[in-house]
Protein backbone atom coordinates (compact mmCIF):
# COMPACT_ATOMS: atom_id res chain seq x y z
CA UNK A 1 0.00 0.00 0.00
CA UNK A 2 0.96 3.60 -0.59
CA UNK A 3 -0.03 6.57 1.52
CA UNK A 4 0.13 10.26 0.74
CA UNK A 5 -0.23 12.66 3.65
CA UNK A 6 -0.60 16.41 3.15
CA UNK A 7 0.11 19.10 5.71
CA UNK A 8 0.43 22.86 5.88
CA UNK A 9 -3.09 24.03 5.15
CA UNK A 10 -4.87 26.61 7.21
CA UNK A 11 -6.30 30.11 7.33
CA UNK A 12 -4.33 32.92 5.72
CA UNK A 13 -5.01 36.56 4.94
CA UNK A 14 -5.35 37.69 1.33
CA UNK A 15 -1.90 38.40 -0.03
CA UNK A 16 -0.32 35.94 2.35
CA UNK A 17 1.61 32.75 1.74
CA UNK A 18 1.36 29.09 2.66
CA UNK A 19 3.56 26.10 2.00
CA UNK A 20 1.92 22.72 1.60
CA UNK A 21 3.82 19.48 1.98
CA UNK A 22 2.94 15.93 1.01
CA UNK A 23 4.90 12.85 2.01
CA UNK A 24 4.55 9.56 0.16
CA UNK A 25 5.27 6.33 2.00
CA UNK A 26 4.69 2.61 1.79
CA UNK A 27 5.40 0.07 -0.93
CA UNK A 28 7.07 2.49 -3.34
CA UNK A 29 9.34 1.11 -6.05
CA UNK A 30 9.21 4.08 -8.40
CA UNK A 31 7.78 7.47 -7.45
CA UNK A 32 6.87 9.18 -10.70
CA UNK A 33 5.24 12.50 -11.38
CA UNK A 34 3.69 14.29 -8.42
CA UNK A 35 0.78 16.69 -8.53
CA UNK A 36 -1.24 19.21 -6.61
CA UNK A 37 -4.96 19.53 -7.24
CA UNK A 38 -7.65 21.61 -5.59
CA UNK A 39 -11.39 21.39 -5.30
CA UNK A 40 -14.17 23.70 -4.15
CA UNK A 41 -17.75 22.62 -3.40
CA UNK A 42 -19.75 21.99 -6.52
CA UNK A 43 -16.73 22.05 -8.81
CA UNK A 44 -14.54 19.40 -10.31
CA UNK A 45 -11.11 18.76 -8.91
CA UNK A 46 -8.57 20.71 -10.96
CA UNK A 47 -4.88 20.10 -11.42
CA UNK A 48 -2.87 23.17 -10.57
CA UNK A 49 0.71 21.95 -10.65
CA UNK A 50 2.77 18.97 -11.72
CA UNK A 51 6.41 18.11 -11.15
CA UNK A 52 8.23 15.35 -12.95
CA UNK A 53 10.81 13.12 -11.33
CA UNK A 54 13.61 15.32 -12.62
CA UNK A 55 12.00 18.49 -11.33
CA UNK A 56 10.40 19.90 -14.46
CA UNK A 57 7.25 21.74 -13.36
CA UNK A 58 4.08 22.83 -15.11
CA UNK A 59 1.22 24.96 -13.81
CA UNK A 60 -2.36 25.88 -14.48
CA UNK A 61 -3.07 29.43 -15.56
CA UNK A 62 -4.35 30.23 -12.06
CA UNK A 63 -1.20 28.97 -10.37
CA UNK A 64 1.48 30.17 -12.75
CA UNK A 65 3.49 33.04 -11.34
CA UNK A 66 2.14 32.72 -7.78
CA UNK A 67 2.62 29.04 -6.89
CA UNK A 68 5.76 26.94 -7.03
CA UNK A 69 5.88 23.16 -6.93
CA UNK A 70 9.02 21.28 -5.97
CA UNK A 71 10.01 17.87 -4.73
CA UNK A 72 12.64 16.20 -2.60
CA UNK A 73 13.15 12.72 -4.01
CA UNK A 74 15.24 11.62 -1.05
CA UNK A 75 12.27 12.32 1.22
CA UNK A 76 9.50 11.27 -1.19
CA UNK A 77 7.99 14.69 -0.60
CA UNK A 78 6.34 17.26 -2.81
CA UNK A 79 5.81 20.88 -1.83
CA UNK A 80 3.55 23.67 -3.01
CA UNK A 81 4.64 27.18 -2.14
CA UNK A 82 1.68 29.50 -2.56
CA UNK A 83 2.21 33.26 -2.59
CA UNK A 84 -0.07 36.25 -3.14
CA UNK A 85 -3.04 34.18 -2.09
CA UNK A 86 -6.53 35.31 -3.05
CA UNK A 87 -9.93 34.43 -1.55
CA UNK A 88 -10.67 32.44 -4.71
CA UNK A 89 -7.76 30.15 -3.85
CA UNK A 90 -9.85 28.82 -0.97
CA UNK A 91 -10.25 25.09 -1.56
CA UNK A 92 -9.28 21.64 -0.39
CA UNK A 93 -5.85 20.92 -1.79
CA UNK A 94 -4.90 17.36 -2.68
CA UNK A 95 -1.58 15.88 -3.61
CA UNK A 96 -1.30 12.88 -5.87
CA UNK A 97 1.49 10.79 -7.30
CA UNK A 98 2.06 8.13 -9.90
CA UNK A 99 3.55 5.21 -8.04
CA UNK A 100 4.86 1.90 -9.22
CA UNK A 101 4.72 -0.51 -6.32
CA UNK A 102 7.15 -3.36 -5.85
CA UNK A 103 5.77 -6.39 -7.65
CA UNK A 104 3.51 -4.37 -9.94
CA UNK A 105 3.80 -3.83 -13.68
CA UNK A 106 2.12 -0.45 -13.88
CA UNK A 107 2.07 2.87 -12.09
CA UNK A 108 -1.11 3.85 -10.30
CA UNK A 109 -2.28 7.31 -9.32
CA UNK A 110 -2.53 7.65 -5.55
CA UNK A 111 -4.18 10.46 -3.61
CA UNK A 112 -3.84 12.15 -0.28
CA UNK A 113 -6.77 12.98 1.97
CA UNK A 114 -6.65 16.70 1.27
CA UNK A 115 -5.89 19.77 3.33
CA UNK A 116 -8.10 22.83 3.65
CA UNK A 117 -6.75 26.21 2.60
CA UNK A 118 -8.88 29.22 3.46
CA UNK A 119 -7.96 32.70 2.29
CA UNK A 120 -10.00 35.27 4.14
CA UNK A 121 -9.74 38.49 6.07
Amino acid sequence: QVQLVESGGGLVLPGGSLRLSCVASGNIFVLGAMFWYRQTPGKEREQIARVATGGFATYSDDARGRFSISRDNAKNTVYLQMNSLKPEDTAVYYCSADVKERGSWDSIRHWGQGTQVTVSS
